[in-house]
């Protein structure tokens, strides 16, 4: 007969794998069985981070438990949203999760004043160079540059800067910004004024306003994926100046990306009221997918919209492995040319 404490302990168990699964894999690769790269765990934790030696700041860094030495991989920076942070990216691009199948080493770092500014350049370089002395240039197959939001605005910025420009291979933008033609905002986008909040203060004289003015597109060659909710722009562009300089192919739909499961995580704190455009609770979606094929020297263009959703519902698991499948079929090797 089956005594109650052990009954308990096998009630527990299920409960326990659940959660193991629910940190991104299976239990066997929880277990550490390879590498350590720069003395972390292979599952990041943002209560456990990695502190980066040129400034003392730190970041939350996943790669393969049982990534071996000599091993190519694919490495991803995760760049936040303004009033964002490393916990929030990791749950709303969770690419982590995709380590094992896919080789991933994933940094996802933190700013303290909560968006991207030219002081944290340096930062972002230490913590580039720490992750690829760690894995060893000759090893990375490609690195990708992503960004939700001002981290994507913030991507766009630096990818043909001097420190990215010979060693980024792809662009991911998060609801950051269209390269080859902008996606034009809709109407209502933005965060949504909430119920019982403090009205800003109405400043004595206002300026004239000003014209917002579109960035330059970065001149630099390599792949770019855009990711959008439907809710965000008014509409998608049907054409790309970026896919004619890479001589792509005219556009194409793919099949579209069914998620039966939500994603991760949502604004809580713009929810009373939430409105479509910045984004409500996650829930299961569909995605449209338009790709430029055939681009020389095997990059990748192409667009994703995510049907019936805003600017801050986390991204649902198939779609996340959609993007990172781009990634990581798109032309590589920067980093091994050097």
């Amino acid at each position: 007969m089956t005594r109650p404490h052990a009954l308990s302990r096998l009630r527990v168990l299920p409960a326990l794998l659940l959660s193991l699964l629910a940190l991104g894999g299976s239990p066997a690769t929880q277990a550490q069985s390879g590498l350590s790269l720069l003395g972390g765990s292979c599952t990041g934790n943002a209560e456990q981070p990695i502190a980066e030696p040129g400034t003392g700041r730190s970041f939350v860094l996943d790669y393969p438990c049982d990534l071996q030495a000599g091993e190519p991989v694919l490495f991803i920076l995760n760049l936040h949203g303004a009033g964002s942070n490393e916990r929030y990216q990791r749950a709303y691009f969770p690419a982590w999760e995709l380590k094992e199948k896919y080789r991933l080493v994933v940094a996802t770092p933190h700013s303290p004043a909560r968006r991207w500014r030219d002081e944290d350049d340096a930062y972002l370089h230490n913590v580039v160079t720490a992750v690829i002395d760690a894995v060893g240039a000759q090893n990375v197959k490609a690195f990708w540059l992503a960004g939700h939001s001002q981290g994507g605005l913030t991507s766009r910025r630096l990818v043909c800067t001097p420190f990215f420009a010979d060693k980024v291979d792809g662009f991911l933008s998060l609801s950051g910004g269209r390269l080859g033609g902008a996606a034009p905002r809709s109407p209502n986008a933005g965060r949504p004024a909430q119920a019982g909040a403090t009205p800003a203060a109405t400043p004595a004289a206002v300026a004239p306003a000003v014209a917002a003015t579109v960035p330059a597109e970065p001149d630099c060659a390599f792949s770019h994926l855009f990711a959008i909710g439907e809710y965000e722009i008014a509409s998608l562009p049907d054409t790309s100046t970026l896919a004619t300089k890479y001589q792509c192919a005219a556009r194409v739909r793919l099949e579209d990306v069914v998620d039966t499961e939500p994603g991760r995580t949502h604004d809580s704190g713009s929810q009373n009221p939430g409105t479509k455009e910045w984004g409500l609770l996650p829930r299961p979606g569909v995605a449209q997918v338009y790709e430029y094929p055939n681009c020389a020297d095997g990059r990748v263009i192409a667009d994703v919209v995510r049907m019936d959703k805003g600017h801050t519902e986390g991204l649902e698991p198939r779609i996340v492995e959609t993007l990172v499948g781009m990634m990581n079929r798109a032309a590589g090797g920067r980093l091994q040319e050097r």
